[in-house]
């Protein structure tokens, strides 16, 4: 998950023409999503629920919404920006004082995406899950990982061509497999789901895989 990803405005999905930034009632619909999705799936949380605990009726709902898949690939929408500006904020505030070890760039940018998902633990894990039956949720996955997997490229070859790391598979390919790698070990981490790493150390762990992708001697 490397940063410098351009920002993506949020897409509108299965709703009308974006309603004016800071919509009260769309906002409490998105609050109402999060909220219920930490209790129970998606699959047992009704429009009228989202509805009732937004303080709108169902037709109203449906001006902002199409479903409730489209209210979690809102709110996925909103995740991975909200990832992306903080591993973009983390990757700026090193390129101001630039430190020796890369480590801390790298650890910056997995901490950051580490720290995001695990505080919008549900969003991200009902969307995982949606991924097996919605192809809009599988399409929007794929293009968030095209992205992240196009930045890593791009750092990889960066830190070639400046001489820190050595030449080595193609960068696209490593990239793809460290994406792949996060994308595993997180979800194992945030769900729980067979065997994982601690929370505490999944960054560390993480990052040490990378570095040594990275950074190892050529053979």
């Amino acid at each position: 998950m490397p940063a410098f990803r351009s920002g993506r405005a949020a897409m509108a999905r299965g709703r009308r023409p974006a309603r004016p930034t800071g919509d009260d009632r769309e906002a409490a619909i998105l609050a109402t999503a999060e909220q219920l999705l930490g209790e129970r799936s998606l699959t047992d949380i009704s429009v009228d629920d989202l509805a009732r605990g937004a303080g709108i009726s169902r037709p109203t709902f449906y001006f902002y919404f199409r479903s409730r898949d489209a209210v979690l690939l809102t709110l996925l929408d909103r995740v991975v920006a909200e990832a992306d500006a903080a591993s973009a904020a983390a990757f700026a505030a090193l390129s101001a004082h630039p430190p020796r070890d890369p480590r801390e760039r790298w650890r910056a940018m997995i901490a950051a995406y580490h720290a995001t998902f695990r505080r919008h633990r549900s969003v991200t894990l009902a969307a995982a899950a949606l991924r097996f039956t919605n192809p809009e949720a599988r399409d929007l996955w794929a293009r968030v990982t095209a992205d992240w997997v196009q930045a890593g490229t791009e750092a990889i070859e960066a830190e070639r061509r400046r001489g820190t790391a050595p030449p080595g598979l193609p960068a696209r390919d490593l990239s793809v497999a460290l994406n792949a790698l996060n994308e595993r070990v997180l979800y194992g981490t945030l769900s729980g789901d067979g065997p994982s790493v601690a929370e505490d150390d999944v960054v560390d762990v993480l990052l040490d895989i990378w570095l040594s992708a990275i950074y190892h001697p050529p053979r």
